[in-house]
């Protein structure tokens, strides 16, 4: 694709703009593009996470925090310097360690330090418990039915009906 301003050198920009709700959209070589005052982005391929973190804040982490913390983790020992060069933690004991240092870096990054959302529920543990008691009450009422326990598995059955959900 040819350059819409120029109509010379190869396009390599594509400028999309919307006035009065109606799009419009241009090829621009390099040359066309600068003179309008775009310019390439340039992102290094293996752009790593920590050097994100350190735009946002994470380089000043505790050079001079409000709240002085400990200097690094009681169980894994990693240093608060370490931390900031990384920006991984490492243990889950770190996020106790480091709370002062975490807690002005999630303001940072998310706007609050306490979640507001969805949370995930796990099911309810009476219902599977429910279940395991069940199983043994009728493994235990079959043996007793093999022994010809009778009277112990008619209160076994008894048990169980009392604990089996209505149907």
């Amino acid at each position: 694709m040819q350059c819409h301003n120029c109509g010379s050198d190869k396009a390599t920009f594509r400028l999309t703009q919307v006035v009065d709700d109606e799009t419009r959209t241009v090829h621009l070589c390099e040359a066309c593009a600068g003179e309008q005052g775009i310019h390439e982005a340039s992102v290094p391929e293996n752009f790593p996470l920590s050097d994100l973190l350190s735009g946002l804040g994470l380089a000043g982490l505790s050079q001079e925090p409000a709240e002085k913390g400990p200097e690094s983790c009681a169980f894994c020992g990693l240093t608060a310097r370490e931390f900031r060069e990384s920006g991984r933690l490492g243990c889950p004991q770190c996020w106790s360690s480091f709370e002062v240092h975490l807690r002005g870096l999630l303001r940072r990054v998310h706007g609050s330090t306490q979640h507001i959302g969805k949370v995930y529920l796990p099911p309810d543990p009476s219902v599977s418990l429910l279940g395991k008691r069940l199983s043994e009450l009728r493994r235990k009422l079959h043996r007793a039915v093999e022994m010809e326990d009778f009277e112990r598995a008619a209160a076994l059955r008894d048990e169980i009906r009392s604990l089996e959900p209505m149907t």
